[in-house]
């Protein structure tokens, strides 16, 4: 199929291999944010937009942006982005792909003579990842406007390249103006679209060429703490004991096929998981005394999240009558409410997928992207691209360059559609 597309799967494909040779040694595929191995990708990227007859800019946040006027100035700005930083350790592919689709899809407007009345703009977020800083979607919480002032003071540990930097001289680094970095919301943006991969196994294992994310995920993380009682593990007797541990491990085992059960009879995504558990004391020869444990909890619809707290709650009120222990009430440390994406542009998306031949499901993405800030002040949604085995932020990761030429010529169409509907 990649033979009849507006794009060029080659052209994508040594994109991507130039920014993977773009690594720290020895650490495949590392370029993180507010490093110098990051602002080498960023002179790859900003070389090629110019390539592509795109005219650049770094906005005061950081973001490297590529634009190519439109014939009707003020009509808003149609704008395909991702980001370039990585992981430690990272893939070729996660962020990498959607702003490689941007600049393909820029070519491929130049080459096929294709004009739009709206400005159109490839934009490489920064730090999509959590970055040294503690900190993620920094450069698309500026643009959405959301990015709290006082994380500007916020300091990178020891023992990197940017250690003792704070994300003010971060920022500043990279190019940006943080002084200035209201300026970096926007309101003229008309659409903006992300093509990304998938990170798991749902269009790999039914064999669909594009996933229309409906929404993604929020994100609820909730601490519950277990208190039992510390007693020497030689000599307090088995059915005397208040075991935190073993409390709390029923707890997680309840959750999980709670969580699972959600999955299957509940509507729209839902993923739980306990990520992190700490016990008390922690000594061999001592019964546990407490139990903390952190549920990660992602939902497409808010009412799924709702009712598994209410879950959470009267599990964790079982637990304590039947282990002999006190569990605290469910505590909300986090909570991010789902994204979902626009519904005209996912008309537009399915509409091009079909003039392309090209197969596709509509799906949730259960992890976060900056998508989820540019949908505060536009119409904003997201295609899918297959992944090998579903394999993310590892060297493993990944993905066909004819499947990333396919979902860069769903946005190329779509983004004729949105300009020509004005």
């Amino acid at each position: 199929m990649s033979a009849n597309l507006p794009v060029r799967a080659h052209r994508i494909a040594a994109d991507i291999e130039a920014l993977a040779a773009i690594t720290d040694p020895h650490r495949p595929y590392t370029r993180r944010a507010f490093t110098p191995r990051f602002l080498e990708g960023r002179d790859h990227v900003r070389r090629a937009m110019v390539a592509a007859g795109l005219e650049t800019r770094i906005d005061a946040a950081g973001n490297l942006i590529g634009r190519r006027a439109g014939s009707e100035p003020g009509t808003g700005t149609i704008a395909v982005g991702s980001h370039t930083d990585t992981v430690p350790d990272g893939g070729r592919f996660d962020g990498v792909a959607g702003v490689v689709a941007g600049l393909e899809i820029a070519r491929a407007l130049r080459d096929n003579g294709v004009p739009l009345r709206h400005d159109f703009e490839v934009i490489d977020c920064l730090a999509e990842e959590v970055s040294v800083f503690g900190v993620s979607c920094i450069g698309s919480r500026s643009i959405a406007g959301v990015l709290p002032p006082e994380w500007l003071d916020r300091i990178a540990p020891e023992g990197g390249d940017a250690a003792g930097m704070t994300l003010y001289e971060g920022v500043r680094f990279v190019g940006g103006e943080p002084e200035r970095l209201r300026t970096a919301k926007r309101g003229d943006l008309k659409a903006f679209l992300e093509l990304h991969i998938e990170q798991g196994t749902v269009l790999e294992g039914e064999r669909i060429d594009i996933g229309v994310v409906s929404a993604i995920a929020g994100i609820t993380r909730i601490e519950v703490i277990v208190e039992g009682r510390a007693d020497h593990a030689g000599t307090t007797p088995m059915g005397r004991r208040r075991d935190a541990l073993v409390a709390a491990s029923d707890f997680v085992t309840r959750l999980d096929a709670l969580a699972r059960q959600r999955a299957v009879d509940g509507e729209g995504h839902f993923a739980a998981t306990v990520g992190e558990f700490r016990i008390q004391p922690n000594a061999a020869n001592v019964v546990p005394s407490e139990a903390r444990l952190l549920i990660d909890a992602r939902a497409e619809l808010r009412e799924g999240m709702d009712a598994f707290f209410r879950d959470v709650e009267g599990l964790a009120a079982g637990i304590a009558a039947v282990h002999d222990v006190t569990v605290q009430p469910p505590r909300v440390v986090s909570d991010n409410r789902p994204t979902p994406s626009d519904d005209g542009l996912l008309t537009e998306i399915e509409a091009a997928c079909d003039r392309l031949g090209a197969t596709r499901r509509r799906m949730a993405s259960g992890a976060g992207h900056d998508m989820a800030f540019f949908a505060r002040v536009a119409p904003a949604a997201m295609v899918f691209i297959p992944c090998r085995d579903g394999r993310s932020h590892a060297p493993e990761e990944w993905a066909e360059a004819d499947a990333i030429a396919l979902g860069a010529a769903v946005l190329y169409e779509t983004v004729i559609a949105i300009d020509a509907k004005g």
